[in-house]
């Protein structure tokens, strides 16, 4: 093979959220000699991938984003893109609102076609109503389906299609070995953040309404109203968070919520936590909650979260119905500290390790391309 089959990797930006960073990690993990990835995105902002995509070898392009008013500016553009770009053999879509419409067009030009799952809900509202309404179509019109849960799958594309042999679950891998606990790296990150002797609860996650932070506030509230010994480290960034800090401000926590923003070292802070706590009112997966388990920590998590999520034995489930105390009093269960193990070979065991997703990823480009 002279020159690698690009494939076209459709999302809305590329920054550091959770099916973003899966894509990224296959694509670290590939051999970018077979295979190269390229980017549609639907922004012309700068996003924090950018740099690292153009220094692999991917080129990065830009589609309007759709508003329902510019349906077909927004269809022309598709065209003329795929005009323009006719060496394209396979586009993958990870961005599912508009699918059926860039998936479609695509197909009309000869592309191998792949709708990707990474959710369970498109939130709530007239909007949610709307993108559900031009998601239906998009398990007729594509050729292959893939979803991160098998709950993901069947909720953008039916269970009938989830029973076809089209459709495929692609674990949202990780590189296992960089969150192997460390406790070097655990002394060195809660010295970072001045927190050497606090029991640390941790949460991963752009603030964002899914994630439910405003409930995670009064989970933390009803904790550190029991043991004033602790903090909440959250990591991420995201539009609701303003109205979340202006929230801790009210609590009178502003000295025990730490907002650390995005991160390049996140696999190191999970070291410095002592439990994860994950509040989301639905999700795909919560990969989040694996890497969370690769490094040792008890999890407590929402009912929301796919079984697939559940690994090893470190995770306990608490409904959202459950008052804020219910969950407080699970979480300082573990304040007396345990030990951490290394659970590495459970989650490579239950197919969660890049390596292997990868090479998966790249022989199925290979084959269709």
């Amino acid at each position: 093979m002279s020159q690698p089959i690009r494939v076209l990797q459709v999302f809305a930006q590329m920054n550091r959220h959770g099916s973003e960073s899966m894509i990224m990690s296959m694509y670290r993990n590939i051999d970018r000699s077979k295979v190269q990835f390229d980017f549609i995105v639907h922004t012309t902002d700068k996003c924090d991938y950018d740099e690292e995509i153009e220094s692999l070898g991917g080129r990065i392009y830009s589609i309007p984003r759709y508003t329902g008013t510019n349906h077909f500016l927004y269809k022309k553009a598709w065209h003329n893109f795929l005009k323009q770009h006719s060496d394209y053999k396979i586009i993958h879509g990870h961005i599912r609102s508009t699918a059926s419409i860039y998936l479609k067009i695509a197909k009309k030009y000869g592309l191998i076609t792949i709708a990707h799952s990474h959710n369970t809900s498109s939130g709530a509202g007239f909007s949610a109503i709307v993108k559900n309404i031009y998601q239906y179509p998009i398990r007729y019109i594509v050729d292959y389906l893939f979803a991160c849960s098998k709950s993901a799958g069947t909720w953008l594309f039916g269970e009938r299609a989830c029973r076809k042999d089209n459709f495929f679950i692609l674990n949202n891998a990780i590189d296992t070995k960089k969150f192997i606990y460390n406790e070097n790296k655990r002394i060195e990150k809660r010295k970072e953040f001045q927190i050497e002797d606090k029991f640390v609860i941790g949460h991963v996650g752009r603030f964002h309404t899914q994630k439910n932070h405003e409930f995670l506030i009064d989970i933390f509230k009803a904790v550190h109203d029991k043991n004033p010994n602790t903090v909440l480290l959250l990591i991420g960034d995201g539009e609701c968070r303003t109205k979340i800090e202006q929230k801790v401000k009210l609590c009178q926590l502003t000295r025990s919520v730490l907002f650390a923003g995005v991160r390049t070292d996140v696999e190191e802070l999970y070291q410095a936590m002592d439990i994860f706590v994950f509040t989301s009112f639905y999700e795909g997966l919560g990969i989040v909650v694996v890497e969370a388990q690769t490094a040792g920590l008890h999890c407590v998590v929402a009912d929301t979260v796919p079984e697939e999520a559940f690994i090893t034995g470190l995770i306990e489930t608490v409904s959202l119905k459950e008052s804020a105390d219910v969950w407080a009093t699970r979480i300082l269960k573990y304040s007396e500290g345990y030990d951490r193990l290394n659970m590495q070979k459970q989650i490579q065991t239950a197919r969660y390790d890049i390596k292997e997703m990868a090479m998966w990823m790249e022989q199925f480009y290979i084959e269709k391309g």
